[in-house]
């Protein structure tokens, strides 16, 4: 355990009114304090059709499709002490915050730690086990497909809970496609099992170190991740009958 206090109200104060000189730009903030939101995609079309028989006109639909940017001091409520605690836990052993927290957002009265892959188990190990934390409880891990997030395609978000403290916070972690892997946290909360074996299953996300990373709801014979953006629709041979589903893009053409 770690003999830390909780930071007081002046501190958190001085510490968010601090300018970090070393910046090389000036971000700006919308109205909740974040800087401009990431683009994840652009999609055009309805359901992504783009046929030039669409008289419908939803073929000229544009849609930017963001993720909120970087929160900025102060985040508000309890977020800062638990940011605080995470980066004096960080710095006491012997690592740079930067390396390990990516970004911090809040967003709808939720906050996000984006957290570097490598990182995850210890930091999931702090959050459980230092007493200021105490986030005994893990709700299981979700994934997300963002096939056109270059370099950041698969994320993994963990919902975490502080009976103690009666708090919540989400850690998130990114890994590209063309290395997805993360370790697995069923260690530090073994109610994780079952859930990286669904994230695996449906996204495609493999969990290093999970003690039986198998399918959950497909068959073991199962070729690909469905839940996948890029996971083709239709054309899937229906067991037991012997038919097929045409693709989606097949179904229905504009005259």
């Amino acid at each position: 355990m770690s003999n830390h206090t909780s930071p007081s109200s002046k501190d958190l104060h001085n510490k968010s009114t601090q300018l970090d000189v070393t910046k090389k730009e000036v971000r700006e903030l919308d109205k909740f304090g974040r800087t401009e939101p990431d683009l994840v995609a652009t999609r055009q079309g309805s359901f992504g059709v783009q046929d030039d028989g669409d008289t419908t006109g939803f073929g000229l639909f544009q849609e930017k499709i963001t993720m909120p940017g970087q929160s900025e001091r102060p985040y508000g409520g309890y977020f800062d002490e638990i940011v605080d605690i995470l980066e004096e836990l960080i710095d006491a052993a012997g690592l740079r915050v930067s390396d390990v927290i990516e970004k911090v957002v809040v967003d709808r009265d939720e906050l996000t730690i984006y957290i570097a892959r490598q990182h995850i188990v210890e930091v999931c190990k702090w959050m459980r086990d230092d007493q200021d934390l105490r986030f005994e409880m893990n709700f299981g891990v979700s994934a997300v497909h963002y096939p056109e997030q270059l370099g950041r395609e698969l994320h993994a978000c963990w919902q975490l809970y502080s009976y103690t403290h009666s708090r919540t916070v989400r850690l998130e972690v990114t890994c590209p496609d063309s290395d997805p892997h993360i370790p697995s946290v069923v260690s530090i909360y073994p109610g994780d099992d079952w859930w990286e074996r669904e994230a695996w299953d449906l996204m495609g996300i493999i969990f290093d170190g999970h003690p039986n990373l198998t399918r959950s709801a497909m068959p073991d014979d199962w070729v690909g991740h469905p839940q996948r953006k890029d996971y083709p629709l239709g054309g899937i041979p229906v067991q037991y009958k012997g038919a097929t589903i045409p693709p989606a893009d097949t179904r229905r053409v504009y005259r």
